[in-house]
């Protein structure tokens, strides 16, 4: 028959097939052995019969196979009918890797097994270990980086059970089981952070990335970078490899842009086709990427006088404010103070206990730095205290010289009197760093640019500038 005709029948083909790989694989093996249905053998390969110590191959034929091969798992194969791939064989030389097949007769009944040894050095398998090794790798650091940009707070750590706390916790809520954007508006210290994590946490998004971004802690000239990342080379002194942004880094997660007020003009139009259209370019790229995040804004800055004086996009904002929800200043939510010194005072490790008249007086404190100001005072009652009762005069101490809000004033009225403690309280700081503005802002817990802003409105000069 012709060779191209006998192509055509099946059964030929997978005949010579099957011929040609046992050729192929025995000759090219360490060694091939098959044995019979209760696990003798019936043929073996010189180069295996020797590898174990043997004169010649037939001395071999009719023993069982584990007299010959110690370890050997051929009656394993012929016992259950299920091949062994790929395994190691310990011999008395070096292990191989071996594979181990069940032989079926024509009617398909088991009548034993045939094993191959491969090769006997590990080195054969150096490109596919290391393959796996660097996949390994790469996916434990990508386990870790995101476990680093999981949420850290829930809204069981957002304290207080004041009507005011109440509704912020309920609008959170609705909007961690939506994708809208969300909106947070507060004073600096007032939880704006813990409430973005906490409606992460709630989310369908939950098990992706928590990625934050300050505008007003990165300098405008290396911000859209930050965001939107670097094409390889995009820039004198950039990676060459790129560099991902924070887009990027939180893809099909949680983007959570603070202090968005503080965000230049030209990026504020920027993010605003990623809200539109989904897609952005890094820095020094042609290249179009797509964007699934979700979107949570924080500022402590006046958005509708930034619309007014020019410095905030009205479509941006229209874009964030989609739910937008205020965050009350802690003197407005003074009744959650008891349950807000105590679970402070447990992060804190403390065993320190406030008395009535402590309470008291600090219910009486105006609190501009709101609760990242009363942990500090707390922190630092504690560490100045020498007993474990915290009384009126530990809190005075902690507070130090600044005074308490006079609401009562009969000639000023509430925001006049909230704007006349903060100017005095700007001051002050500003006159205790000698006029370094970047100083007073990390004492007081604001970014530059608000403290610089709140300069402004509240008509105080600087005598010196750093």
């Amino acid at each position: 028959m012709p060779a191209n005709d006998s192509l055509k029948d099946y059964q030929q083909v997978r005949l010579l097939a099957i011929r040609s790989l046992f050729e192929i694989i025995e000759q090219s093996s360490e060694g091939t052995i098959i044995v019979d249905r209760d696990a003798r053998i019936v043929w073996m390969n010189e180069r295996y019969a020797r590898r174990f110590g043997l004169e010649d191959a037939v001395s071999a034929i009719g023993q069982p196979c584990e007299s010959v091969i110690p370890g050997s798992l051929m009656r394993e194969v012929v016992n259950n009918g299920k091949p062994i791939l790929l395994d190691m064989l310990d011999t008395p030389k070096e292990p191989l890797v071996v594979m181990r097949l069940p032989v079926h007769d024509g009617d398909g009944a088991l009548i034993g097994a045939i094993g191959f040894a491969l090769f006997d050095e590990l080195r054969s398998l150096s490109p596919l270990l290391k393959r796996y090794a660097s996949m390994q790798q790469e996916l434990a650091s990508t386990r870790s980086l995101l476990r680093a940009r999981q949420a850290k707070y829930n809204f069981a750590q957002f304290i207080g059970t004041s009507a005011a706390s109440l509704e912020v916790k309920r609008r959170a809520r609705r909007g961690a089981s939506s994708d809208s954007a969300v909106l947070l508006l507060g004073e600096t210290g007032t939880g704006k952070e813990l409430l973005a994590h906490a409606i992460h946490a709630a989310s369908p998004r939950a098990h992706k990335a928590f990625v934050s971004i300050n505008s007003a802690a990165i300098p405008d000239t290396l911000l859209e970078a930050e965001f939107f990342g670097t094409a390889p080379g995009a820039y004198t002194g950039a990676d060459r490899k790129g560099r991902p942004g924070k887009l990027q880094l939180a893809e099909g997660g949680t983007l959570f842009l603070d202090e968005i007020g503080d965000m230049p003009l030209p990026l504020q139009s920027k993010l605003l086709r990623v809200l539109q259209e989904k897609e952005y370019e890094p820095v020094g790229s042609n290249q179009m990427m797509r964007s699934d995040v979700r979107i949570i804004a924080a500022t402590s800055t006046d958005l509708g006088a930034a619309m007014a004086r020019g410095e905030f996009r009205a479509d941006l904002y229209y874009r964030l404010n989609v739910l937008p929800i205020q965050v009350p200043p802690l003197r407005e939510r003074l009744d959650d103070l008891p349950a807000l010194t105590e679970a402070i005072l447990e992060e804190l490790g403390s065993q320190h206990e406030l008395d009535d008249e402590a309470l008291m007086l600090l219910s009486r404190h105006a609190w501009p730095g709101n609760i990242r100001e009363l942990r500090n005072v707390l922190e630092r009652a504690t560490l100045l205290a020498d007993h474990a009762h915290l009384g009126a005069r530990d809190i005075q101490s902690a507070l130090g010289h600044l005074t308490p809000l006079q609401v009562t004033t009969p000639q000023l009225d509430y925001k006049q009197a909230c704007a006349a403690f903060e100017r005095q309280l700007l001051s002050n700081t500003l006159a205790r760093c000698n006029g370094n503005v970047p100083q007073a802002a990390r004492q007081l817990g604001l970014g530059r640019s608000t403290l610089y802003k709140k300069l402004v409105a509240l008509d105080i000069c600087l005598d010196k500038e750093t």
